[in-house]
C-alpha cells in the first residue's frame, strides 16, 4: 500500500483519482491498477451501497491504492461506516452552510474534534494497527472533504473552511454551473466558472486545506491543475470501458 492519502497531499503531491460508479470489486481493482493514485467510490450518483463500498475498499487495498467514498446526500451515518470499512477519505455532497459542515465533522472525527462512534474493525484489519494507534492516528490520516457546488456554499466558504476537522473541499463543476446560472444551464466546462473555481482553490489553500475537483476529461484536469487543484478525479469506470471498447473497434475497422 502506498503512503496514506493525507500524507501524500500534505507533502504537496498532485494526485489523480479514478471514479467508480459500478459495484463490482474486480472492476474497481482494475481501475486502481491503471495508474490512478486512488479511486473514489460514488454512493451519491453511482450504484454503490455500503456493502459494495466495503468490498471495493478491500479490492483497492489489494491493488495497493486508497479508497475515497462519496456518501449520499445528507447521509453522515454512511460517512462513519465508510471510514470503519477502511476508506481514507469521505466526500460529503452539498455542504452549503456552517451547520452542514459541523454535522459532517461530528460524524467522521473522534472526540474532541467530532463525535464519531468507535468501531473501525475492518479499517484496522486492513491497516494492521492496534486500537490505540488507530484512535491516535485516525483524525490526521482520514480526510473529511466537503463539496462546494452551490451559490450558498460559495457564500459560506470562509466559514466552512474554518471548521476544525474539515480537511478539504471538492468542487462539482456541473452542480456549480447549474446553481450559479439559477438552473438555466449545465456547463461544467464553461469559462465563466473559472473565477469561482480559482477563488475556491485559493481560499482552500490559504486556509491550509486541500482543493479537489472532478474533471470530465484529461484536458479539463490540466486546466483545473492550473487553477490550483491538487486532487483531481477524472472520468468514470463507465467512460473508461466505453473508451477502451471504442478504441479497439476503431482499430479493427481501420484495418
Amino acid at each position: 500500500m502506498a503512503a496514506p492519502l493525507a500524507q501524500r497531499l500534505r507533502a504537496g503531491e498532485v494526485l489523480v483519482s479514478g471514479w467508480s460508479t459500478l459495484t463490482d470489486p474486480v472492476l474497481a481493482e482494475t481501475v486502481a491498477r491503471q495508474g490512478f493514485d486512488c479511486v473514489i467510490l460514488d454512493m451519491q450518483h453511482g450504484m454503490h451501497d455500503i456493502r459494495s463500498v466495503g468490498q471495493c475498499i478491500s479490492a483497492l487495498a489489494l491493488a495497493g491504492k486508497p479508497g475515497i467514498v462519496r456518501i449520499p446526500l445528507g447521509d453522515n451515518a454512511s460517512a462513519s461506516r465508510a471510514l470503519d470499512l477502511g476508506a481514507q477519505a469521505v466526500i460529503a455532497p452539498m455542504i452549503n452552510s456552517l451547520a452542514d459542515a459541523r454535522a459532517f465533522v461530528a460524524a467522521v472525527k473522534y472526540p474532541p474534534v467530532g463525535q464519531r462512534s468507535w468501531g473501525p474493525n475492518r479499517a484496522m484489519a486492513l491497516s494492521g494497527k492496534t486500537p490505540q494507534t488507530q484512535l491516535q492516528t485516525n483524525d490526521a490520516e482520514t480526510l473529511a472533504i466537503v463539496m462546494i457546488e452551490t451559490d450558498r456554499a460559495l457564500a459560506a466558504l470562509t466559514e466552512i473552511l474554518a471548521v476544525p476537522g474539515i480537511d478539504g473541499v471538492f468542487v462539482g463543476p456541473s452542480d456549480l454551473s447549474v446553481s450559479l446560472s439559477a438552473g438555466a444551464r449545465i456547463a461544467p466546462g464553461d469559462a465563466n466558472l473559472d473565477g469561482a473555481l480559482a477563488a475556491i482553490a485559493t481560499a482552500a489553500t490559504a486556509a491550509g486545506k486541500f482543493a479537489c475537483i472532478y474533471s470530465g476529461t484529461g484536458q479539463r484536469a490540466r486546466h483545473h491543475l492550473s487553477l490550483g487543484y491538487r486532487l483531481i478525479a477524472v472520468g468514470a469506470d463507465t467512460t473508461y470501458v466505453a473508451a477502451g471498447a471504442s478504441e479497439l473497434l476503431a482499430a479493427i475497422r481501420e484495418s
